[in-house]
């Protein structure tokens, strides 16, 4: 993991660090499978404040935090915003798939329970 010395430098795990079942915990939650799915969508840089979440914003800085330090997004400021972008080719190469049958499977199951919206 790279050591930030800067406050406004976050930590994120190289590309070698990241791990399966990082990933999988951290897509395992409604909260940040739905923040994933709408940054695959927009497929830029996003900032936090452009997801309308249903969670407090502590919950919401937890559930990027996770997301960060499992190496499915990464995290950089510009100026005072801070940007969100889906880390898709590291994990494209390391687990080839694995993010789109995910986001595809969340789909389905979200068309499935009537909720074509989410996530």
């Amino acid at each position: 993991m790279t050591t930030a010395t800067n406050p406004r430098v976050l930590d994120h795990p190289a590309r070698e660090e990241i791990r399966l079942e990082g990933v999988l915990h951290a897509l395992s939650d409604a909260v940040r499978l739905r923040i994933v799915s709408e940054m695959a969508r927009a497929d830029t840089e996003l900032s936090c404040s452009f997801f309308d979440l249903p969670v407090t914003k502590s919950t919401t800085t937890h559930h990027f935090r996770v997301l960060r330090e499992s190496g499915v997004i990464q995290q950089i400021y510009r100026g005072t915003a801070k940007l969100n972008a889906l880390r898709r080719e590291d994990l494209d190469v390391l687990f080839p798939g694995l993010l789109d049958s995910v986001l595809d499977a969340a789909t389905a199951q979200a068309r499935r329970l009537g909720n074509p919206d989410t996530p």
